[in-house]
This record gives structure tokens, sequence and C-alpha cells, in this order.
């Protein structure tokens, strides 16, 4: 089934209509949930066997970008479900069948979110702040903080990891939603409002041994969950972007062939608007390419060597700064209009600025690119 049959013209214009009362109510976008739900969106890399669509991780990349024209928010949030199950999806086109259990679940229903962002602990995967008590049994607890949990209000696992109260090695493993998974309901944000990515208190949140699939050393490490984990967030995430940079441009060509000078002159013919319309397409067209070329290797299976985590943070870090830049664009392109309350250029300006937040961020992505070009820097 293909991306424009799940992800219809009309279902799309649905989610962009209700995504001004969600942002205006600061509430999570039920609606839009249950529709991709019904739609089998969430089933995206099921094979069709099983139940799902059967995609590739580019189809999916380039479904969630698709989505994101339509509804950011909406798109961000079952992006931390996504990104689970393209993680699963990479590992086991590797041969890594650990996380075989995520689809599996994605295949009966349940939905999937991130527990892995911690405040203060900019290291990310490589160090935690939460602590985990291996019991007797196998299982795993964990008592600690994690931040942005997009989908909170819909998530019914939830992947965490923690540092080993003694062995000190990180672990990796799932919660089930409920006792020792606790929602501060605290998402009240610039943008993004209808992803409710709250924080989540685990007080003694247990995963039973099958649950527990990992432990690797403090620091980083060349496991193949690492790489997935990376590549998965750092792609699906930038679909959002890239998906809000094409709106930017498809608003602006639109106010343009609508807009008229007093003078009578179309703004289409104006030539300082023309090139500010044109800078904008021809970063999207390069965004649009190397996207297609990330996700289309990771699908494939190609070996970038050490250059895998400089393409990963390079695709992450320029398409937000192109949707940031689009929407800028755009605004001088629109009218005073679009600088009332409601409107979608608006929601696209606010919601835009989330991209200065997810890893990897500007700085540490310059870091990972000149390291792999120089070497680390001196201690």
């Amino acid at each position: 089934m293909s991306i424009e049959t799940v992800l219809s013209d009309e279902l799309l214009e649905r989610f962009r209509q209700r995504a001004a009362g969600y942002d205006t109510e600061n509430r999570f976008a039920e609606e839009d949930f249950q529709e991709l739900a019904a739609a089998g969106y969430l089933r995206a890399l099921v094979p069709v066997e099983h139940g799902g669509l059967g995609w590739d991780f580019q189809q999916l990349a380039l479904a969630q970008r698709r989505l994101a024209s339509a509804a950011p928010a909406t798109a961000l949030a079952v992006n931390m479900h996504q990104v689970w199950a393209g993680v699963a999806h990479l590992l086991a086109a590797r041969g890594d069948r650990r996380l075989d259990m995520v689809i599996d679940w994605v295949a009966k229903g349940e939905v999937m979110a991130f527990g892995i962002s911690e405040p203060g602990n900019d290291a990310v995967l490589f160090d935690s702040k939460t602590s985990a008590v291996t019991h007797s049994d196998g299982s795993v607890s964990f008592t600690g903080t994690k931040i942005f949990t997009s989908l909170s209000p819909a998530f019914t696992r939830l992947g965490v990891f923690g540092k080993d109260t003694v062995s000190g090695e990180l672990v990796h493993a799932f919660v089930e939603r409920g006792a020792g998974v606790r929602s501060l309901g605290d998402w009240d944000t610039l943008g993004m409002r209808a992803s409710q990515s709250h924080t989540t208190k685990l007080e003694s949140a247990t995963a039973p041994e099958a649950w527990v699939h990992s432990r690797l050393p403090v620091g980083p490490n060349p496991d193949l969950l690492v790489f997935g984990i990376f590549a998965s967030f750092l792609t699906l995430t930038a679909s959002v972007y890239v998906g809000i940079a094409e709106r930017a441009v498809e608003l602006a060509a639109d106010s343009l062939g609508k807009r008229v000078h007093h003078e009578g002159v179309k703004y289409s013919q104006d030539v300082r608007a023309r090139g500010i319309l044109a800078d904008a397409a021809m970063r999207s067209l390069a965004l649009d390419a190397l996207q297609r070329s990330v996700a289309g290797d990771l699908e494939s299976g190609v070996d970038h060597g050490a250059a895998w985590f400089p393409k990963l943070v390079t695709l992450r870090t320029l398409a937000g700064q192109t949707a940031r830049e689009n929407v800028q664009d755009a605004g001088q392109l629109l009218g005073g209009g679009a600088y009332f309350r409601g409107s979608e250029f608006e929601r696209l300006y606010r919601d835009v600025q989330a991209s200065w937040y997810h890893p990897s961020n500007a700085a540490s992505a310059a870091n990972t690119v000149a390291s792999w070009l120089v070497g680390p820097l001196e201690s």
C-alpha cells in the first residue's frame, strides 16, 4: 500500500484543520492518532503477512515527512513509536534479533515511546543518571527522570535505560505503562504542543528479564543497538523538519500566486519575492536528496563505516536549520495575516523551534563531524 493511499490528501487535510485546536487547547492529537492507528500506520514496518503495511525504512521516513507537512506535532508524537519500530527493523536486517519483540508488540497493537533523554545528561546514550537495580530473577527496576516523552498519553511500552547500581553497566529494557511509570503532565510549551511530550518519573519501574535486551559499557561503543537508535531517531526526526521545510515553500508559493502589489502587479512577478522563494525551494531540494540517500542507505545496509554518524547528524542538523530558514523566508512572503494567532504559518513558526532541542544539537553535530575529519579534541 502506497504512502499516498495510507496518508491520503483527505486525511492530511483533516489533520491540518484540527491542528489549530490542539495547539490552542494544548492537548494531545487524539483524533489524529486514532485515525493513524485505524489506517495501519503504526504497523508500517510490520510485514504484510503479520498484519502490517510491509514498508521499508525509506518509505517510513518519506511518510513521516508527508505527515509533518500537515501536522508537525502529530508527526513528532507518532515519531517516537516509529523510531522503536525502526530500530528493531534496522537491527533485524543486520542479523541482530534482540528487538524482535518490538515488532511483535507493534503487530499486536502496542504503542512504543522513548524514555531516553534525561535533564542535564548531554552524554545521551553513553551514560545515564537513572539507576538500574538488577534483581535475582533477572528483572531490572529503574528509578530516574526522563524528559520529552512524546506520545505520553498513548504509549503502552516505554523503552528506557539506566546505570546498574552494582556493575556500572548501562542497562536497556522496556517497561509497561502502569506502576512505577508516572507522567507529570507538564507539557506547556512554545510549540509542538499536540505531541504532549511530558516528563516521566520512573519510580522502581520494573522490566521483566525477557524485556531486558542489552547491557553496554559507559561511553561511546560500537554496539549495533547504539547505531540503530541513533540511525532511526536522527533520520525520522529529521523527516518531521523536512516536512515543515517543504510546507513553508508550499505556503509561500501559494501566497505569491494570490497576492497583488498596490499597483496591480502580482507578487509572482516580483523579482525579489521570486528570489526568496527560489532560495527556500533549492534548500528543500538539497535536503530531499540527502534524506533519500541516508534513509535508502540505511535500508539497503550500505557500510559507510566511520562516516555513518557524521551523515546522520548532518541530516538531522540540516533538516532543522533548513526548516527554520524556510519558515522565516515564508514569513516575508505571506503578508501580515500570517502574523495572527491561529494561522498555519504562526503554528509552523513556533513548532519549528523545537528543532533546536533534539539530539544531536548543532554543537554536538559539529564536534562529531570534526572528530571524524581530524580526530577528537585533545584532553
